[in-house]
């Protein structure tokens, strides 16, 4: 066996700027087929991200002095049917971008593991499985004595 260090679990806020970012939306166009799945990819990557949501937010802003006036939709009306609506659909989605890039992070972190720990043990070849066997079976007969 190697005595390759296994690395440590990587931090994915170093990632987050990729979830969010509008620098990668011409990749991330280029990458699908289709005009309709072109506009899609495009206008989610729009809306989804945190310029959008401010965007959003004065709009919706704008839209308050006349929901306070006498005979407006009142404050209540205002912040359920147009400041969450507007401004969370956007940051849910930034949220949602988040997350997944997190966990895509995560399960590459998982396999990589995997994979170390697999070519640690050295199971590829006739000896390595042979090398698990017996160590399953001093492991088995660990468990026997230490359970009499």
């Amino acid at each position: 066996m190697s005595d390759v260090p296994i690395p440590g679990p990587v931090k994915s806020h170093h990632h987050i700027g990729q979830a969010i970012g509008l620098r990668g939306l011409r990749g991330e166009v280029k990458r699908v087929d289709g005009v309709n799945a072109k506009i899609a990819v495009f206008l989610t990557n729009l809306v989804g991200s945190m310029w959008c949501a401010y965007v959003f937010a004065v709009i919706a802003l704008i839209g308050l002095p006349p929901a306070l006036r006498p005979g407006g939709e009142g404050i209540i009306a205002w912040i359920a049917q147009t400041f969450l609506q507007l401004v969370l659909l956007s940051v849910i989605m930034v949220g949602q971008n988040v997350q997944s890039t997190a966990s895509d992070l995560r399960a590459q972190h998982t396999y990589d593991d995997t994979v170390t720990i697999l070519d640690r043990l050295d199971i590829h070849s006739e000896g390595g499985l042979k090398e698990l066997a017996d160590r399953i079976d001093q492991l088995e007969a660990l468990v026997k004595k230490l359970g009499k």
